[in-house]
């Protein structure tokens, strides 16, 4: 068990009194978009949802997120959606950090709880409902697709953190590790999301730049983040966009472990215009 717990609070509106400084900023290498700011105001209505709202963290435009969009989603009881997806070359992850549901895939139902992890391939005819007594929050993760000939689509993955041991990275003693739910040697996915875990004083030691893109959604504690010449302080439900090649580092300070789920797109031959 991975006694995790998710980050999950959302919604509402700061008092009067409440100062607008904060950590918020966007430029051309990387964004912050902190926990403070995902009021009533920002959040968005989709369509073909029933007591639904999103709020949406990263979208494909220019100077900012090229390869996938991401959204909070909170449902109520009793709402969701027959046709959830309106684009065919959108696949989709969803992970539950509260609440519970019910997606049905090509006909067969999956119960999906706070810490379930799922793959639609792209073109899926999928549903999505909450049977409970309580909202429903999950993060849902849209990509589209790139099809190589001769390889065979991806399959759909339906699976839960506590299935998943975490990979120690090496020489770190067990301070960070990662969480997989997609098989890293499988070139048939295009996209990876999984959950980075830091325990207090672990960190990433170098600045790391590399080809792909980054989505960082914090699930759990506080830690100092690097990112291109800045270092900036982030906490639960703080998300992070960097674009490829953005430096970054890591240093979880404490007094409990720092993890948030990861989006980066692989697999791929770089596209030239």
């Amino acid at each position: 068990m991975n006694n995790s717990d998710y980050y999950s609070k959302l919604g509402g509106l700061p008092p009067q009194t409440q100062l607008l400084s904060s950590k918020a900023v966007f430029t051309t290498a990387y964004a912050v978009i902190p926990r403070g700011v995902l009021t009533d105001i920002v959040s968005s209505v989709l369509p073909h949802w029933t007591g639904t709202r999103a709020w949406v963290l990263s979208r494909p435009l220019s100077g900012f997120s090229e390869t996938f969009s991401q959204y909070v989603m909170e449902v109520q009881p009793g709402g969701g959606s027959d046709r959830p997806e309106s684009d065919k070359r959108a696949e989709a992850v969803l992970f539950v950090v509260e609440g519970g549901m019910t997606v049905e895939l090509d006909g067969v139902s999956h119960a999906l709880r706070a810490g379930s992890f799922a793959y639609l391939p792209a073109g899926s005819v999928w549903r999505l409902k909450n049977d409970g007594s309580t909202a429903a929050i999950f993060h849902w993760i849209r990509k589209a697709f790139q099809e190589v000939e001769g390889l065979e689509p991806p399959p759909a993955i339906f699976t839960h953190e506590d299935d998943h041991p975490m990979a120690a990275m090496p020489d770190t003693d067990g301070g960070w590790g990662t969480t997989r739910f997609i098989d890293p040697a499988d070139v048939r996915y295009d996209m990876h999301v999984t959950i980075v875990t830091l325990e207090p004083g672990a960190v990433i030691p170098f600045m790391e730049t590399h080809v792909m893109e980054h989505g960082l959604y914090v699930l759990e504690g506080k830690a100092v983040y690097r990112l291109n010449q800045d270092w900036v302080e982030v906490e639960a439900g703080d998300f992070m966009w960097l674009r490829a090649f953005c430096p970054q580092a890591c240093y979880a300070g404490g007094p409990g472990r720092f993890r948030y789920l990861l989006y980066k797109d692989v697999n791929r031959h770089m596209t030239l215009w």
